[in-house]
């Protein structure tokens, strides 16, 4: 699929960046370019992996001609680069602004003008319906990439892009702090009991963004279906498999948070094509002569519910357990208390 291909990764020192990175690098690939800003992290993956397949470039998405001179030569770029913490983006939502939705705009305008074949922009499910400054830029981000396909012949450049629910113990997330919690000795705080996310390996995550590399046509949104769990039987699973005591203390709902997050909305489920384990939301080809619309609408759209960490497959406790059992850094952590 990438023999002989160059690939460039923007915010590649992030999670996402680190796992696809692997997923990669042991293939026919050529070359696999981390754009970053991070020089410190950089440095870290250069130090690991002794690899002469990976590249380093130093920049910054918000920086256009940063971004270009990372693309000469690239086949492919997955664009993970991203402010993504809710409760930052609230306080400081131009600085959101700034890299998910101008940044992007510069990834795609670099990768158009330098031939690059095919982009894959990644969203989030806070993207759908969004209430905080971090998916309202994140939606905006999504229009951009969706109209930016429209420019362009996407057999010269193709861009599409996915939206993918919370990634379990990715850097920054909820299950990281809930351990750290339990092994200091620390309540267990929880926002709100009943609040419920969607549940995703970072595999699955690299998985979806290799599906809409090879499935995606222009403007495509591919969305992967995910389990969910409230928050209340997260923390007790991690309890649980922790054999811990640790208080679960209730501290009420932060900055820009949602009781459920979507991952498809009412208005996409009408148009969405159901793929088996995804869905791609195709984009909407027509242009600004709205005339010929105005007689006739779409039915369709009173009976359809939107795909949400409410309506979709609740997980249990055990099955949560299961979940978290699966992740390395999980059981990494479990070894290490056994030591101790």
């Amino acid at each position: 699929m990438f023999k002989d291909k160059t690939l460039l990764i923007t915010g590649g020192t992030g999670s996402f960046g680190n796992a696809v990175m692997e997923r990669f690098l042991d293939t026919d690939i050529k070359e696999i370019r981390i754009f970053s800003r991070d020089e410190k992290k950089q440095e870290d993956m250069r130090k690991l992996y002794k690899n002469e397949k990976l590249k380093f470039y130093l920049g910054d998405v918000r920086d256009l001609n940063s971004v270009k001179n990372a693309m000469y030569g690239v086949d492919y770029i997955f664009h993970a680069a991203a402010l993504k913490q809710v409760p930052s983006c609230e306080f400081f939502p131009l600085e959101a602004v700034k890299t998910n939705v101008i940044g992007t705009e510069n990834v795609l305008t670099g990768a158009i003008e330098t031939n690059v074949k095919k982009v894959v922009c990644l969203s989030t499910d806070k993207a759908a319906y969004p209430i905080n400054a971090m998916g309202i830029s994140k939606a905006m981000m999504e229009k951009v990439f969706v109209a930016k396909a429209k420019t362009v012949d996407s057999d010269r450049t193709l861009i599409c892009g996915t939206r993918y629910g919370n990634v379990m113990a990715s850097r920054g997330s909820v299950i990281p702090l809930f351990i750290e919690q339990i092994k200091s000795g620390q309540p267990i705080t929880v926002t709100d009991p009943n609040m419920t996310r969607f549940l995703m390996s970072l595999e699955e995550a690299v998985e979806l963004v290799v599906f809409a590399f090879q499935n995606g046509e222009a403007g495509d949104i591919m969305v992967q279906k995910s389990p969910a769990s409230t928050i209340r039987d997260l923390a007790q699973a991690l309890k649980e498999l922790f054999q811990a005591e640790n208080e679960i203390k209730i501290i009420g709902t932060r900055h820009g948070e949602k009781l459920y997050e979507t991952l498809l909305t009412r208005e996409e489920h009408v148009v969405a094509r159901d793929l088996g384990n995804y869905y791609k939301v195709p984009a909407d080809k027509r242009d600004l002569n709205y005339d010929k619309y105005f007689v006739e609408g779409d039915e369709n759209l009173s009976y359809t519910e939107e795909y949400n960490s409410h309506n979709t497959q609740r997980l249990n406790i055990e099955e949560v357990k299961k979940r978290l059992l699966s992740l390395d850094y999980v059981r990494e952590e479990l070894k290490d208390l056994i030591k101790v």
